[in-house]
């Protein structure tokens, strides 16, 4: 029988699978059922924005939002759910990153989104910090 998946993992962009897949490899590592799917927070704001109000609905426990240049995704999603969401900047442009790292981190009060670093790297935290978010209730997870 299939898991429901505890995370979900959006990306901006097919571009953004790259990279995004890493946090499912480390989610897999530990079991953790995941989907993943694509949503742009500029190209497609009513799905973005139907996921995050489904999402608790639907049994997810997290969501890892990665998303590169003017990166809305995570703080858009984090406006609609009371789930916690962690941001993943992608380096889209020029920038390296940096324009998707303060977009991500830069959010207003009420709006909390768990920010880590940009890339890879950063796409594999967030599945890090997930697992621990999730062991929080899930004992099993601790080792």
């Amino acid at each position: 029988m299939k898991m429901k998946p505890l995370v979900g993992i959006l990306m901006g962009s097919d571009s953004d699978l790259e990279v995004m897949k890493e946090a499912g490899k480390i989610l897999k590592s530990f079991e953790v059922p995941c989907e993943m799917k694509v949503a742009s927070a500029h190209r497609s704001p009513l799905l973005v924005t139907k996921y995050a109000k489904e999402a608790e609905g639907r049994g997810l426990k997290v969501i890892v939002c990665g998303a590169g240049m003017a990166a809305h995704l995570a703080g858009v999603v984090a406006s609609h759910t009371i789930l916690p969401v962690i941001g993943v900047p992608l380096a889209g442009s020029s920038l390296g990153g940096l324009d998707s790292l303060f977009s991500t981190a830069q959010m207003p009060a009420g709006i909390p989104v768990a920010t880590v670093a940009i890339g890879k790297a950063g796409a594999k935290n967030a599945a890090f910090l997930a697992v621990q978010i999730l062991a929080l209730n899930d004992p099993l997870l601790l080792n």
